[in-house]
């Protein structure tokens, strides 16, 4: 075989095995923008031991919890997951914070244990809001004490008190874009935990966890219970009931990402412009509309309140109040609305559908017939 023989095969090799790696390169890629990212906290650790109650220190079993629901989250090809310590070591609340938002992460999970001078029992699920009680108050108070233990904390903090229940309410204004996500996992958290492990309920609450606040994204705190209480104190503390309550955490994460696949549509990428105008997606009797915000407070509806969008409309559910910004029957109008929101700043915007008042999947509504 000649020299320009043995050229031409390394070639064609080269091609081939250049195919190949930028097939899978493309594979990797794809499957990276599917990918729906949790970043699990395990709170306190290091010098900060949380609740400590005989042979029990709060940062061991919430470390314990945590690594259990990430070696089962690990098993979803899908699911990336993100600890914010693995190990036994103290991570400021605002480094938490910022490696979820480096992340960009889907979901930040913050685990703990609760503790009281009584025999109080039950599991409780936070998302950061304002307090409803005294009691909401203080649960929060214990958890953001931390930050004292931090170096040069009045500098990070910008003098934040986690005493004082006014300088609180300030850390609630912009993790409200993603209330209403974060209070449906909570109340997946507390349903498995009530339902599946029949613990006892303490609700879904609101309160003002300085770790929340550092998070842009739906995010929850969980006491997994109080290890001041003797029999639950035992159950938390043990293997199999750290195995049981990493299950109902972990059950509840994917039924969340469940809920997400089935109602979130993916925004279309621009396609070639040709020639053929395609027909427009219209459906008779539906009303597509852009949520743009969740919050617990009942804005004028003006349209300074919303970045300058005209023609937002209100819906109370609950305690709390939904906005959606255009109403059409029309779904690519509804995605030049979507897209006008994200340009003004609400950047987690997306389409809702309702159906005779009732809302409805839009996927559904995608796959049927139009009119």
């Amino acid at each position: 075989m000649n020299t320009s023989s043995r050229k031409n095969i390394l070639f064609k090799y080269f091609l081939i095995i250049f195919n190949v790696l930028l097939f899978l390169n493309f594979q990797f890629t794809a499957s990276a923008q599917d990918r729906f990212t949790v970043v699990l906290d395990a709170g306190h650790g290091g010098k900060d031991p949380g609740k400590h109650v005989k042979r029990f220190n709060e940062k061991d079993i919430a470390l314990n919890v945590v690594l259990l629901v990430g070696n089962k989250l690990k098993k979803n090809k899908n699911v990336k997951v993100v600890y914010t310590r693995d190990k036994d070591i103290f991570i400021g609340l605002k480094e938490r914070g910022k490696i979820a938002n480096d992340a960009e992460a889907n979901l930040f999970v913050s685990v703990h244990c609760n503790a009281h001078h009584t025999q109080a029992s039950g599991t409780e699920t936070y998302v950061l809001g304002l307090h409803a009680n005294k009691q909401n108050f203080e649960v929060a108070k214990q958890e953001n004490a931390v930050i004292f233990l931090e170096d040069n904390y009045k500098e990070k903090y910008a003098g934040f008190d986690p005493n004082s229940p006014e300088a609180v309410i300030g850390l609630t204004l912009m993790q409200e874009e993603y209330l209403d996500e974060s209070l449906l996992v909570a109340s997946y958290i507390q349903d498995n935990f009530t339902k599946k492990l029949k613990r006892i309920d303490r609700g879904v609450k609101q309160a003002g966890f300085a770790v929340l606040h550092q998070t842009y994204m739906p995010s929850v705190l969980i006491e997994t219970g109080f290890i001041t209480n003797q029999k639950e104190g035992a159950f938390i503390g043990s293997k199999s009931g750290q195995e049981k309550i990493s299950t109902a955490i972990y059950d509840a994460i994917m039924d969340y990402k469940k809920h997400l696949d089935e109602n979130m549509v993916a925004e279309e990428k621009p396609k070639p412009k040709v020639e053929k105008k395609k027909d427009p997606r219209i459906y008779k009797g539906v009303d597509f509309k852009v949520q743009i915000s969740s919050s617990s407070r009942k804005l004028e509806l003006k349209s300074y309140n919303f970045s300058g969008l005209k023609g937002v409309t209100r819906l109370k559910q609950g305690r709390h109040y939904k906005y959606y910004y255009g109403r059409t029957s029309d779904y690519d109008e509804a995605l030049k609305l979507q897209k006008k929101a994200k340009a003004t700043g609400f950047n987690s915007s997306f389409i809702v559908a309702y159906k005779n008042e009732k809302k409805v999947s839009v996927n559904e509504i995608l796959k049927s017939s139009q009119k």
